[in-house]
C-alpha cells in the first residue's frame, strides 16, 4: 500500500503542476488584467501598482515566485480585495462550503443508496416505478430551479424556513436539499442499475441456493460490490460539491467559496483564480485517491496493483 500511495502522490504532484502551468498561461493569455478595468487611473498609478504586484515582471519570473511561494502554502495577495490574501479568502470562505457541502453529500447518501437498493428489489413495482420517476426529475431539472421551488414554497409561502443568509441548521436545510437534489438522484440511479446486474451474477444464485438468509446475502455479497460504481461517483462529486455551488450560493446569499471563484475569473483575480483552482485541484485528487484506497475493503478480490483476483 506503502508503494501504492506514493506513485500516485507523484502522479498528483506532476497532475497540479500540469494544472496550474496551463491556468497560469491561459490567465495572462487573455487581453486585459487585474486593473485594466479600473476608471480614469493614471498611467503613471497603474504602472506603480503593476510593479507593486510584479506584473510587469517576465512571465517566466512571475512564474517561478508564484511556485515559490506556493511551496510555502502561500497562494499571494488577492489584487481585487484589498488586504487580504487568497489564503484568507479561502480559510473564510471554504469552511462556510464544506459545511453546506458536507451536509448535501451525507443527503444524497443516505437518500440515495437505500432508495436505488429498494429499487432494484422491487423492480418494476410501484416501489421501482416512484424512485426512477423522482430521480429523472432530480437529473433533469438544474439546482438552481430546485432552489426557486424550495424558496417559493417553504420559504414564502409556507414560512417554515429562512429564504437567504448562512446562520443556524434552520439556514442550511433549503440550500442543502437544492443542491443535493442531483446528486441524491444520480446515486439512486446508479445503485439501481448496479444492484440489477449484481443481483443477477452466479454467486448470488449460489449464496442463496446455501440457505443464506436473504439479509446476508444482500449485505454480504449484493450491495457491497453494488456501492464500487457509487463510491467511485461520490469522490469527484464530493470535490465538486465541497467547493461550492455558485448558484446555490448565490441564491441563498451564502458566503462561500463559489462565489469568489466566479467573480475572481471575471475581475480577473490572478491569485485568486490560481489559488481556489490549485485547492480545487487537491481536493479532486486526494479524494480520487480515497476511493482507490477505499476499493479492497468494498471488494477484497481487488488489489492497489490494479489487479484483481478471480
Amino acid at each position: 500500500m506503502l508503494k501504492y500511495t506514493l506513485k500516485h502522490l507523484v502522479s498528483a504532484f506532476l497532475v497540479l503542476l500540469v494544472i496550474i502551468t496551463i491556468t497560469f498561461i491561459l490567465m495572462h493569455a487573455i487581453p486585459g488584467g487585474p486593473f485594466t478595468g479600473e476608471k480614469d487611473l493614471p498611467p503613471a498609478i497603474l504602472k506603480n501598482i503593476q510593479d507593486r504586484y510584479r506584473l510587469n515582471d517576465p512571465l517566466w519570473k512571475q512564474y517561478t515566485d508564484y511556485l515559490t511561494h506556493l511551496a510555502h502554502w502561500d497562494f499571494g495577495p488577492s489584487f481585487k480585495y484589498q488586504g487580504r490574501t487568497v489564503n484568507d479568502i479561502i480559510g473564510e470562505s471554504f469552511p462556510v462550503s464544506f459545511e453546506l457541502g458536507m451536509i448535501s453529500i451525507a443527503i444524497s447518501v443516505i437518500i440515495g443508496i437505500p432508495a436505488g437498493v429498494v429499487a432494484a428489489l422491487r423492480q418494476n413495482k410501484w416501489q421501482d416505478y416512484a424512485t426512477m420517476f423522482f430521480a429523472t426529475i432530480g437529473v433533469a431539472v438544474p439546482n438552481f430551479v430546485i432552489a426557486a421551488v424550495l424558496i417559493y414554497f417553504f420559504a414564502i409561502k409556507l414560512e417554515l424556513f429562512p429564504a437567504a443568509m448562512w446562520g443556524g441548521p434552520e439556514y442550511m436545510v433549503l440550500p442543502s436539499l437544492a443542491l443535493a437534489g442531483m446528486p441524491t438522484a444520480f446515486i439512486a440511479r446508479l445503485t439501481r442499475s448496479s444492484m440489477l446486474e449484481i443481483l443477477g451474477q452466479d454467486y448470488i444464485k449460489t449464496a442463496r441456493s446455501k440457505g443464506l438468509p436473504e439479509y446476508l446475502v444482500m449485505y454480504r455479497h449484493a450491495v457491497k460490490n453494488a456501492l464500487i460504481p457509487v463510491v467511485t461517483y461520490i469522490g469527484p462529486m464530493a470535490a465538486a460539491i465541497l467547493t461550492g455551488s455558485f448558484v446555490v450560493e448565490t441564491m441563498f446569499a451564502i458566503p462561500g467559496l463559489g462565489r469568489y471563484y466566479v467573480t475572481s475569473i471575471y475581475n480577473r483575480d490572478y491569485t485568486t483564480i490560481l489559488g481556489v483552482t490549485i485547492f480545487y485541484s487537491i481536493l479532486v485528487v486526494g479524494l480520487n485517491l480515497a476511493v482507490d484506497l477505499i476499493y479492497p475493503l468494498l471488494d477484497p478480490r481487488i488489489k492497489l496493483d490494479g489487479k484483481k483476483e478471480g
